[in-house]
C-alpha cells in the first residue's frame, strides 16, 4: 500500500533517526573494524569503551545529527517557516553545554563551532557561516526537506539557506544540505527512491550557486559519480567502493554523495540501507542519518520494523519525531512557502 504524506514525513525523520543511532556506536571506526566487530549491524549495539566519541552511550540512542535536526525543525515550526538565526545558535550553544554536563563526548562539529563562536563574537549571522563546508547542514535539513514542497525547487533552496545559512553558508556545505533537502522534498510528494536521488543532483547544482566560494570538488559531480561508480555492482564491491573513493568522512563531499549511494543499493529496503550505512565507518552515523532520511521520505514509517521503532522510542524517551514531523507537514506549501518569500534569500558572497 502507498503510504500517506503523514506516514512519509514521519518516515524522514525516523529514518534520520534510525540511521544515526545504528551508526552510534561505529562513529568514526575504520571499516575493518567495524566489520571484524560487527559484520553488517542488525540492531542497535551499546557503544564500546573503545569508541572516542559515544563511548558510554547505551543502545539505540541518538547523536547529535538528531539533536540537531530536532532544533532546526521546532524552530521551523514556531517560526512558520522562518528560522532566526539567533535564536537557532542560541539553542545549539544549549544542546552542547548539555551534552558537556551529561559527560558527551559528542558535541559540535568543527564548522558549527566556528560559526557559533563569531555568533558570541558580535559577528553578523550572515557571515558566520562563511567557512562551513562539512556535513552538519546537511545531517540536519530532512525537516526542512519535510516543511517545504519539492517545486518549486528554488524556493526549497532558499529554504536551506535560510534555516542553514549561520553555520554553513558556503557553496559546498549549501550544496550538500540542498541534495538532502530536495531529495526528501520529494520524496513527502511519492517519489521513488531513484526519482529522490535524481532530484537531489538538481538541489545540490541549485544549492552550490549560493553562499560565500569555497574550493573543493563539486556535490552534484561527485553524486552522480558515487551513483555511476556503484551501479550493477555487488553490495560488499559497492561498500568498499564508496569507503575507499567516495569516502566518509565530514567533508560535505563525502558524506553526502556516500549516503546517496547506499540509498541506490537497496532502494526498496530502508531498514537495510541504514544497516548498510552505519557498518561503513568513518562519519557513518551521519552518513546512515542522511540516507535513511531520504529513504524513510519515500516509503514512510512502513518500511523499517516496527520493533526497531519502539527500541528507537524506548532509548529517547520525549523525543516525539511523529509529533514534530506532523507540525513540520502541517506548513508545507502554505505558511512554508510564504515565509521562504518574505524573508529575501542570501545571496552568494
Amino acid at each position: 500500500m502507498m503510504p500517506n504524506a503523514q506516514s512519509r514525513a514521519r518516515g524522514a525523520l525516523l529514518g534520520l533517526a534510525i540511521g544515526d543511532a545504528l551508526g552510534m556506536p561505529t562513529q568514526y571506526m575504520p571499516r575493518e573494524l567495524i566489520a571484524g566487530r560487527y559484520g553488517v549491524l542488525d540492531r542497535f549495539h551499546d557503544a564500546p569503551p573503545d569508541n572516542i566519541i559515544s563511548h558510554g552511550m547505551a543502545a539505540g540512542r541518538v547523536t547529535d545529527d538528531t539533536d540537531q535536526a530536532v532544533i532546526l525543525g521546532q524552530l521551523i515550526v514556531e517560526g512558520r517557516g522562518h528560522v532566526d538565526p539567533e535564536a537557532f545558535a542560541r539553542q545549539l550553544l544549549a544542546w552542547e553545554q548539555r551534552m558537556i554536563a551529561a559527560g558527551s563526548d559528542d558535541l559540535l562539529g568543527p564548522s558549527t563551532r566556528r560559526a557559533l563562536t563569531l555568533v558570541s563574537e558580535g559577528t553578523s549571522t550572515d557571515l558566520t557561516g562563511r567557512t562551513g563546508a562539512t556535513n552538519g547542514a546537511a545531517m540536519r535539513v530532512a525537516p526542512v526537506g519535510v516543511a517545504f514542497a519539492a517545486e518549486p525547487l528554488p524556493i526549497l533552496i532558499d529554504a536551506v539557506v535560510q534555516t542553514g545559512h549561520v553555520t554553513h553558508n558556503t557553496t559546498i556545505g549549501l550544496a550538500g544540505a540542498a541534495a538532502v533537502a530536495a531529495a526528501v522534498s520529494i520524496g513527502i510528494d511519492g517519489a521513488s527512491v531513484g526519482e529522490a536521488l535524481a532530484r537531489s543532483i538538481e538541489g545540490a547544482r541549485l544549492g552550490a550557486l549560493r553562499g560565500y566560494y569555497y574550493a573543493g570538488a563539486d556535490v552534484a559531480a561527485r553524486i552522480e559519480w558515487a551513483l555511476e561508480l556503484v551501479r550493477g555492482r555487488r553490495v560488499e564491491e559497492a561498500l568498499d567502493l564508496i569507503y575507499r573513493l567516495v569516502g566518509t568522512g565530514v567533508a560535505t563531499q563525502e558524506a553526502v554523495p556516500a549516503a546517496i549511494a547506499i540509498c541506490s543499493l537497496a532502494p526498496d529496503d530502508p531498514w537495510l540501507v541504514c544497516r548498510l550505512a552505519a557498518s561503513l565507518g568513518g562519519d557513518c552515523d551521519t552518513v546512515a542519518a542522511i540516507a535513511g532520511a531520504i529513504v524513510g521520505a519515500c516509503h514512510g514509517v512502513e518500511g523499517f520494523p516496527r520493533e526497531v521503532i519502539d527500541k528507537l522510542h524506548a532509548a529517547n524517551p520525549g523525543l516525539q519525531l511523529e509529533a514534530l514531523a506532523d507540525a513540520l507537514l502541517d506548513l508545507r506549501g502554505g505558511a512554508a512557502t510564504r515565509a521562504a518569500g518574505q524573508h529575501p534569500s542570501l545571496e552568494r558572497g
